[in-house]
């Protein structure tokens, strides 16, 4: 049972946080912006993964 507590409990890691806030940031680019860059939705996982080790 104190697993579970514990499970409970327990904080968030920073890097959760961190490709939280990448991924909204994509999200938050208007369409023409992102086609600017030359990115597209499907990547959005992979450059926040890619912007939370830096």
């Amino acid at each position: 049972m104190s697993f579970i507590f514990d499970f409970a409990t327990r904080g968030r890691r920073r890097n959760d946080a961190d490709y939280r806030n990448a991924l909204a940031l994509l999200n938050s680019m208007s369409a023409a912006d992102r086609a600017d860059i030359g990115i597209k939705q499907a990547d959005f996982t992979r450059i926040a993964r890619e912007m939370t080790r830096r």
